[in-house]
């Protein structure tokens, strides 16, 4: 049988063909080909909408054209090619895991794996089993060596968010895999070495929590080699109109709907508002009105209601 050339020529198949790659290379590794295929399984049964963004100014995989942002774009076009520890500080929801992805996207790392974890999810027991990973018999329930975040991601990216939410003594063994390239999975006798870019995120204020005895000092200079500040969303108010745009689009391709626009008072609305949550509480705003509303009509003011 003939064979069809691969096309990947087309929105998102560039992004596609990096999982792929990051997959093959921990499944080769690890022998793992069933952990290969289970995750080829689901996507196959996964379908991941196309979102039209013509006419939507998006740089780096995000939306907005402000000031706050076009800065944040030009650092993203210095640091992304380098391979120093990147910190990212902004209010939850602001959109830092989009950062540290166009870190890795746009990095020579961009074919290796990037894996996220968010230290304030995991508990405390656990994350030194989760970055590092274990061998058997470590503790009770080890019954097979694992691989920890950090050999995963091994050539590729590590995004630890909410890092001031770590624990004193995981801090201590960060500090050692930033000065040595090394991690000693738990009950393992010998160290491992990785060679990882770590970009680390919180809406905490690192710094204070230095000084209130919380946070080492020795790992915020490690981590804060490059600082990137993350605009709120309140102050890039400008950029609304298109992240909303963008977020309506979105919203009908998951549902092969048409997409819903907004009246200019529900704009008004919409800019006037603080959001405290950002971006995350503009998105489910815009889905919790377009669900309660008539779907053939714009959204407008009465329809942002509480």
């Amino acid at each position: 049988m003939a064979s069809t050339p691969l096309n990947l020529d087309y929105p998102g198949a560039q992004d596609a063909a990096h999982v792929f790659a990051a997959w093959l290379q921990a499944a080769e590794k690890s022998g793992d080909a069933a952990a290969l295929r289970e995750k080829l399984h689901s996507l196959l049964n996964k379908t991941t909408p196309v979102v039209d963004t013509g006419s939507i100014p998006m740089r780096f995989g995000m939306v907005g054209t402000s000031p706050p942002m076009k800065r944040l774009y030009d650092l993203l076009e210095r640091v992304s090619p380098s391979n120093v520890p990147v910190l990212i500080h902004g209010e939850t929801g602001s959109g830092k895991e989009l950062v540290a992805r166009a870190l890795h996207d746009y990095s020579p790392r961009k074919t290796k794996p990037f894996v996220a974890e968010n230290c304030a999810a995991i508990a405390p027991n656990l994350l030194e089993s989760e970055l590092f990973g274990h061998v058997r018999g470590a503790f009770t329930d080890a019954s097979r060596d694992r691989k920890g975040t950090f050999v995963t991601a091994d050539g590729g990216t590590v995004f630890l968010d909410e890092i001031g939410d770590m624990p004193a003594d995981m801090q201590s063994k960060m500090l050692r895999v930033l000065q040595n390239g090394e991690v000693r999975p738990v009950g393992a006798s010998k160290p491992l070495k990785v060679d990882v870019r770590i970009v680390a995120a919180s809406h905490h204020d690192l710094g204070a929590l230095v000084k209130q005895g919380k946070f080492r000092e020795d790992l915020l200079f490690r981590l804060n080699v490059i600082t990137l500040e993350v605009p709120s969303l309140r102050d890039r108010k400008e950029d609304i109109p298109h992240i909303a745009t963008y977020l309506l689009r979105r919203m009908a391709a998951e549902d092969g709907s048409t997409p819903r626009s907004l009246t200019p008072a529900a704009l008004d609305d919409l800019q006037a508002r603080p959001f405290p949550g950002n971006v995350r509480e503009l998105e489910n705003l815009l889905r919790r009105a377009a669900a309660l509303s008539p779907a053939d009509q714009p959204l407008d003011l009465a329809d942002f209601a509480s």
